[in-house]
């Protein structure tokens, strides 16, 4: 399987427990994997025949943007069904960290792989 790639993403959402956490967005940083079988699309060199990970990326932006969940694995979960919603798509690793969320720490986050059934 083929894999494109969309790194660091970085969005602002209302993500955490306490209610600190919950009254200004914060930044999350997002890393997706696609597999994919983009051979098709390396053959004919024709848009209509890949993913547009450009949608996929304006879709996860609007996503986290007026989301509100308590877990980082929550919302690594609802982007990963979101580009599992195009048929291309057959496998997804989804990474979503939370930047200075602990002491000490650079990042703090959750990686995810789901497939289609």
């Amino acid at each position: 399987m083929d894999r494109i790639f969309i790194k660091d993403l970085l969005a602002r959402s209302i993500i955490g427990l306490n209610e600190e956490e919950r009254r200004e967005k914060q930044d999350v940083v997002i890393n997706i994997v696609l597999s994919a079988d983009l051979r098709k699309a390396g053959e004919s060199d024709r848009f209509e025949d890949t993913v547009d990970y450009r949608d996929v990326k304006k879709r996860i932006i609007s996503l986290v943007e007026e989301s509100r969940y308590h877990l980082v694995e929550a919302l690594a979960e609802r982007i990963a069904e979101l580009c599992l919603e195009n048929p291309a798509v057959q496998e997804v690793q989804v990474t979503v960290e939370k930047p200075s969320a602990l002491r000490f720490a650079r990042s703090v986050g959750v990686e995810i792989t789901r497939s289609r059934s």
